[in-house]
């Protein structure tokens, strides 16, 4: 059956008349009766009974009335949900990376973008220092730093990492535990900086 007009035939219905339903379906009422006298040639029962009083539901319109809600309601959840999948992200995602980071950060971050987004194409590159070369095509851009790049884009803070010093308990026992800055600068240290940081290790 045609949609419109169940629609038109529930507007009578919960009106009580054709020019009341024909102005709140902002329809003309000559065009509000045809698609109710096609639903009802289609049905092939009467499904209104006009009279002086107005318009009166028969019993199959009745019948037909609430089974028509429920069809106009799930017409309009699949029409939502196609326009839902409409809305998902398609095509390729140009993603630059600053070189040097840990392959089990980004798996699961991976693993996650290609489940939430699975008609997504992801195009990696990586830069030494991915703030300073061009943008122009680039439609994401991961760095490490406390500012983003300047220009028309929108900046998250994703991860703030925590610097540790480690050392083993023979190390300690043979050069000392370093209470001060100045103390460490005695000990060896190897040092891991986040890419694009000038000073990738240091031994002092």
């Amino acid at each position: 059956m045609d949609l419109e007009e169940f629609r038109a035939f529930l507007g009578v219905v919960e009106t009580g008349s054709f020019l009341a339903a024909a102005t709140q379906l902002n329809m003309a009422r000559a065009t509000l009766r045809r698609r109710v006298e096609a639903l009802e040639a289609r049905a092939g029962v009467p499904l209104l009974e006009r009279s002086a009083r107005g318009v009166v539901v028969t019993e199959a319109g009745a019948v037909l009335a609430a089974r028509g809600r429920h069809v106009l309601q799930e017409a309009s959840a699949l029409v939502a949900s196609v326009r839902e999948i409409g809305r998902e992200p398609v095509g390729v995602l140009r993603v630059l990376m600053s070189m040097g980071l840990p392959p089990h950060a980004l798996t699961p971050l991976f693993a996650a973008l290609r489940q939430t987004f699975p008609r997504l194409s992801l195009q990696l590159r990586f830069s030494e220092d991915p703030v300073a070369g061009p943008l122009e095509d680039v439609d994401m851009l991961c760095h490490f730093g406390p500012e983003g790049p300047e220009g028309p884009w929108l900046s998250h803070e994703v991860w703030r990492l925590r610097e540790w010093l480690l050392a083993s308990t023979d190390y300690l026992e043979r050069r000392g535990t370093p209470r001060t800055l100045e103390e460490l600068q005695s000990h060896e240290v190897l040092a891991w900086a986040p890419p694009a940081r000038t000073r990738a290790c240091c031994r002092r």
